[in-house]
C-alpha cells in the first residue's frame, strides 16, 4: 500500500481548510436574498393585483367601446356625457394596469397604443377626412388610445352641441363617426388580448420565472416598473408639461389635454397605484401580500439609519400631500403658476432615487433601460 507523503497530507489539509473559509463567506446578504420567497411574491402580484385589475380595466372598455356603438347610432348631447363618463372611468381605471408592460403587453407596445400624448390632432383629422388610416402601425401611436379618444369627445368643438355637430351635420359625419369606433373598439380589443394572455398561459410562465437573474420574472418586472414611475409618471404627467428638461413649460403635453379638469385625477390615481404595488396590497383593497416592502424588510435595508421601505413610502405619502397643491387641471396650472408643478417633479424625482438606486441595489437588481432626459 503506497502512503501520500508528508508534504502532501500538508497541503490537500490547507486545502479543504481555505475552501471550507471561503464557503462559510458567502455575503449574509446574498444568503438572505437568495432564501426569499420570490414565487410568493410573484403569486401575489399576478393573482391579487394583476389579473383583477386586467379584469376591471376590461370590463370599462367594453363598456366605452359599448357606450360608443351607442352613441353613433344615433348622436346626442345626452350620450356623448355617457360616453365622457365611460371614458373617465376607464382612463382611471389604466392607471391600475399601465405599470404592468411584461409578458402581451410589452410584445403588442401595449402602453404607447393606448395612451401616447399628446394626440396628434393634425393627423387625426387627415385620416378621418381621407377615410384612409391603419392603426395597428407603431407610426399612429399618438392618433389613438385615450389621447385621440379625449379629442374626439372632448375638443372638436367649444361646447356638447358643437361636439355633437361633428357626428351628425358635418358632411364627413360618417367618416368621424367611423374613426371614433375605431379608437374605441382598438382599445378595448387590445385590452382583451392583454388580459386573455395573463388570464391563460402567461400566468404561469410569470410565476414559475422565479430565477434571480436578468432575465427572471422579479428583475425584469421591477425594471419595467420602476421605469413606469420613472418615465411615464414623473416625466409624461408633471414632468414634460411643467418644462422640467427644457425650461419652457408646455401645458400641451398634459395629459387628457381636453377633458381640462382630469389630469390631476389620473396623476393621483397613478401614484396611489404604484404605492399600493409596492406594498402588495391587492387590488380590491382587502389586504396585501408579499411585496417590495417585504423583501426590502426581510433584507433589513436600511438607508441613512432609516428602513428603506418606510423611507419609499414616506415619499410617496409626501408627494401626495404635495398634490393637494395642484388645480385639478394641470394644464392649468402649467399655465398659471408652474411652481407647484416643478416641485412636484422634484419630489418625484426623490422616489426616483430611492426606487432605481437604493431598492435596486438593496435587491441586487441592474438596471437595465436608459435614461435619456438628461436628469
Amino acid at each position: 500500500m503506497n502512503k501520500i507523503p508528508g508534504f502532501l497530507l500538508i497541503l490537500i489539509f490547507l486545502f479543504s481548510a481555505c475552501s471550507t473559509e471561503n464557503e462559510d463567506k458567502t455575503p449574509d446578504n446574498e444568503k438572505e436574498e437568495n432564501s426569499f420567497d420570490r414565487e410568493a411574491m410573484l403569486v401575489n402580484w399576478a393573482d391579487n393585483i394583476i389579473l383583477p385589475a386586467f379584469q376591471n380595466f376590461e370590463s370599462s372598455t367594453r363598456t366605452l367601446e359599448e357606450q360608443t356603438t351607442a352613441f353613433i347610432q344615433d348622436p346626442s348631447v345626452a350620450k356623448l356625457e355617457v360616453i365622457r363618463s365611460a371614458f373617465r372611468t376607464a382612463y382611471l381605471d389604466f392607471q391600475s394596469v399601465s405599470m404592468f408592460e411584461i409578458g402581451k403587453a410589452e410584445q403588442l407596445n401595449y402602453r404607447n397604443f393606448l395612451n401616447t400624448y399628446p394626440a396628434n390632432t393634425t393627423n387625426i383629422r387627415e385620416k378621418i377626412e381621407t377615410g384612409s388610416y391603419n392603426l395597428e402601425l407603431p407610426s399612429s401611436y399618438a392618433e389613438q388610445g385615450f389621447p385621440a379618444l379625449d379629442f374626439l369627445i372632448n375638443g372638436l368643438g367649444a361646447n356638447e352641441a358643437e361636439i355633437v355637430s361633428f357626428y351628425t351635420e358635418n358632411p364627413n359625419a360618417s367618416a368621424y363617426k367611423s374613426y371614433l369606433e375605431a379608437v374605441s373598439t382598438r382599445i378595448n380589443a387590445l385590452t382583451v388580448e392583454v388580459s386573455d394572455s395573463w388570464h391563460g398561459d402567461y400566468r404561469d410562465t410569470f410565476v414559475n420565472n422565479t430565477s434571480s437573474s436578468s432575465t427572471g420574472a422579479v428583475d425584469k418586472f421591477t425594471n419595467d416598473y420602476v421605469m413606469y414611475f420613472e418615465k411615464f409618471l414623473r416625466s409624461g404627467k408633471i414632468g414634460y408639461p411643467a418644462g422640467a428638461f427644457t425650461g419652457e413649460p408646455s401645458p400641451q403635453n398634459t395629459e387628457a389635454y381636453y377633458a381640462n379638469d382630469f389630469s390631476k385625477e389620473l396623476y393621483l390615481k397613478a401614484l396611489e397605484s404604484v404605492q399600493d404595488f409596492f406594498n402588495g396590497v391587492h387590488f380590491d383593497g382587502s389586504s396585501a401580500g408579499k411585496s417590495y416592502k417585504q423583501y426590502l424588510d426581510y433584507l433589513d435595508s436600511i438607508k441613512e439609519g432609516a428602513n428603506l421601505g418606510e423611507l419609499i413610502n414616506l415619499q410617496f405619502d409626501t408627494i401626495k400631500a404635495q398634490a393637494d397643491s395642484l388645480d385639478a387641471s394641470l394644464k392649468e396650472q402649467v399655465r398659471t403658476n408652474n411652481t407647484p408643478m416643478l416641485e412636484a417633479f422634484d419630489l418625484l424625482q426623490m422616489a426616483v432615487v430611492l426606487l432605481k438606486v437604493d431598492m435596486m441595489q438593496a435587491l441586487s437588481i441592474s438596471v437595465d433601460y436608459v435614461d435619456s432626459d438628461g436628469d
